[in-house]
């Protein structure tokens, strides 16, 4: 068993205003049927992203049946914590409400950024998301002083559990950037609590950035996707018994670059989903998703 990847499936043409370039971090949503709501983060001509959305049917998953005028969630007011963009981490249905997490952006001086994690909230199936406020629900503090990144969360016997990157140090140079995965609890999905509990950490010297992770509960082991960069970004796979202690899996679990084309260079921000049976996988290509975002699917080839 391995991954097939099926294609590309989308870019933006620079035709929308607040996405003219890139999607990356795709997240799918089943809509009905074979059909999935693609969301995105893209990118204006102030590289600030926002978050849009395109329409596939899973047979024919690489053709756009429909996308986004308009983006579901832009950048926040000037001085927030999301005033430069903000990227999507996961959409997790409550109740009748669907809360997307996501992540603001707002840029420094003595470093290049300080992220900190959002919520927006839908009332139902295509309903818009507005933000529950204009300030974080995962702030920095003691424990996450410098940036935090990209959440997933799930729903547990009434608890939220959220997995979300961590800086751990800052410096000079992007191979300083410490950032790893860690682990929070919460009651209401609003309110975290966090006991500092790294979940990924480096497997090595040259490895910086580990981020973006997706967590998948099967009936054997919890399944975390995320991607890590040494010199190029790639997607790696980690396996646990209780989604606090995890072990990392060998290459032949995750998937590589392509040989050519627009994922040839990099690869990373993964969403794995299953839909009738089988499993699938989003990511993004070349250029932190400049080359926008394509699908594959776990057989036997």
């Amino acid at each position: 068993m391995s991954w097939r990847k099926i294609g590309h499936i989308y870019k933006p043409d620079g035709s929308r205003p607040w996405g003219r370039t890139h999607a990356a971090n795709p997240i799918a949503e089943h809509i009905r049927g074979d059909l999935f709501r693609i969301y995105f983060s893209s990118r204006d001509h102030e590289n600030r992203s926002a978050i849009g959305w395109i329409e596939i049917d899973l047979d024919n998953p690489t053709h756009v049946i429909r996308e986004s005028v308009e983006p579901e969630l832009l950048p926040g007011e000037d001085g927030f914590f999301d005033d430069n963009g903000c990227s999507i981490g996961c959409i997790v249905p409550v109740g009748e409400k669907r809360y997307l997490y996501y992540m603001g952006w707002h840029l420094t001086v003595r470093v290049p950024w300080q992220n900190q994690l959002g919520l927006a909230i839908s009332d139902g199936p295509g309903q818009p998301f507005r933000r529950h406020s204009r300030f974080p629900i995962l702030p920095l503090d003691e424990s996450d002083p410098y940036t935090i990144s990209y959440p997933w969360v799930l729903r547990e016997n009434g608890r939220f559990r959220m997995w979300y990157g961590s800086n751990i140090a800052w410096g000079k140079v992007k191979e300083d950037m410490r950032h790893l995965i860690k682990y929070a609890e919460s009651d209401d999905g609003v309110h975290w609590e966090r006991k500092n509990l790294v979940c990924i950490d480096f497997a090595n010297a040259e490895e910086y950035a580990i981020c973006k992770p997706c967590v998948v509960r099967d009936a054997d082991a919890y399944r975390m996707w995320f991607c890590s960069r040494g010199e190029r970004y790639r997607i790696r796979l980690a396996t646990s018994p209780d989604g606090l202690t995890w072990t990392r899996q060998g290459a032949q679990d995750a998937i590589d670059v392509s040989a050519s084309g627009w994922d040839s260079d990099m690869i990373e921000y993964p969403c794995v989903f299953d839909h009738k049976g089988s499993r699938y996988l989003l990511y993004s290509g070349d250029g932190y998703g400049r080359e926008g975002f394509g699908i594959a699917v776990w057989d036997d080839g």
